[in-house]
């Protein structure tokens, strides 16, 4: 474990050259990992861990997408693939990673197969942190660990075929065993981690629910609408105006930012548009910010889980969900964006 400093706070890393797969193997060797779930992160993790070598089951309910998913991939009934309360009672690791609805609603049957000296592993905080919210509350004699890739199972799965991997945050809450922090960093170089950095439950779950609502998801969202409208009101058309606002940063400057930062991207760009995103960035973050604050608040005091929990549960969430996503795809933005899309080069032979 190295420890690295940035602005002034020491931080616990774990790369892949100081903890390497063979390490984590031995860790596991005779532990059985059952990933609980096979919707976004279970894939990936599963499929990932068992590309390397360790003795992984899927548990998902039978009769469903998911499970017929699973059969695709390979996980075989009745050998690598069992409902949910087998694959628990197999396991001596249980990946849960179901969604957070999903998670409360069989907790009970999960919580009666945590017998002593299992480990019980997440993959986001939520259930942990806003327990007294969710129910779940693990037995004092299990572990209780982290590991919560930074990107969606997707991503991790593709850069992992690829040879490459994703970072990963990593925690321990409980530590029945002695042997949780070895479980959770052995289990994090074999989901594909590229490396792994320390957390606590709590943390991950403030800065991951504040970033999907945040840069990652809502806020880019609403700047490539703000943009897009002013562009088209102001006469431009709608490929023009796609191609400005997400073309251009998504296709070309966000994988130099990702090689070599902004800093980088703003000394290597005209000296027009360095000029102005040196001029108005700070006006941009100001704006801003007091969103950003009014939304960590309203993460940290659980209105925000309490949101997701209500509407989660209600019997025409899926409904009014895709009633909102179909505003969203049909809207002209998107509608540029796929016709465009279908113009790049590889899309179109």
């Amino acid at each position: 474990m190295a420890v690295i400093k940035f602005g002034g706070v020491e931080e616990n890393v774990v790369t892949r050259a100081e903890f390497p797969l063979e390490k984590a193997k031995s860790i596991l060797a005779g532990e059985t990992i059952a990933v609980l779930g096979y919707g976004v992160q279970g894939p990936g993790q599963s499929m990932n861990l068992r590309d390397n070598g360790f003795n992984v089951i899927v548990g998902q309910r039978k009769g469903g997408k998911s499970w017929d998913k699973a059969v695709a991939d390979g996980w075989v009934p009745g050998e690598t693939l069992f409902d949910i309360e087998e694959a628990c009672e197999k396991a001596t690791i249980i990946e849960f990673l179901l969604s957070d609805a999903g998670q409360m609603q069989v907790w009970p049957q999960v919580c009666r197969h945590l017998t002593p000296g299992k480990a019980l592993y997440f993959s986001h905080g939520f259930a942990i942190t806003y327990s007294a919210r969710t129910g779940i509350v693990p037995p004092k004699d299990v572990d209780v660990i982290l590991v919560a890739p930074k990107g969606s199972g997707t991503s991790l799965r593709r850069l992992f075929v690829q040879g490459r991997g994703i970072n990963s945050s990593y925690a321990v809450y409980q530590d029945a065993t002695g042997k949780a922090l070895d479980r959770t960093i052995a289990l994090g170089v074999g989901v594909g981690s590229g490396y792994l950095f320390e957390t606590t439950f709590e943390r991950e779950t403030y800065s991951d629910l504040t970033g999907e609502r945040g840069t990652l998801m809502g806020a880019i969202q609403g700047i490539f609408a703000a943009q897009y409208d002013v562009l088209r009101e102001n006469g431009h058309t709608p490929s023009e105006a796609f191609n400005e606002t997400v073309e251009e940063l998504s296709q070309s400057l966000l994988p130099l930012v990702a090689e070599n930062g902004m800093d980088w991207m703003y000394a290597n760009c005209s000296t027009t548009a360095q000029r102005g995103a040196l001029d108005w960035w700070k006006k941009f973050r100001d704006a801003s910010r007091p969103v950003f604050e009014e939304l960590y608040e309203s993460v940290k005091n659980g209105e925000e889980a309490q949101r997701s929990i209500d509407s989660n549960g209600k019997p025409d969430y899926r409904a009014g969900l895709e009633a909102e996503l179909k505003d969203l795809r049909e809207s002209e933005l998107w509608q540029a964006g796929k016709a465009v899309r279908a113009l790049r080069p590889e899309n179109n032979k």
